[in-house]
């Protein structure tokens, strides 16, 4: 029987709180459950489906053959960096 001290609204506080830890924990261990079963179907297969195939190697290699003049600037410019540090 309840203390005399102790209100109605106190115990029927104490009493929502833990019928909503029992629901929590129901709702956590089903959850726990379907993630384990899900967990071991996901290890069967690791390819995901919804993403598309990617490459084995890196992106081909491009290469612009300069003229004279373009290689003579871009040494100028090249030195000028190097003077600047």
């Amino acid at each position: 029987m309840p203390d005399e001290h102790v209100s109605i609204l106190q115990s029927l506080g104490v009493a929502l709180l833990a019928l909503a830890t029992v629901v929590w924990s129901f709702g956590l261990v089903r959850l726990l459950r379907r993630y384990r079963s899900g967990a071991a179907l996901w290890g069967a297969d690791d390819t995901l489906r919804g993403l598309p195939p990617q490459r084995q190697g890196g992106p081909h290699l491009e290469a612009v053959e300069l003229t004279p003049a373009e290689r003579d600037a871009f040494a100028v410019l090249v030195r000028r960096l190097n003077d600047g540090h």
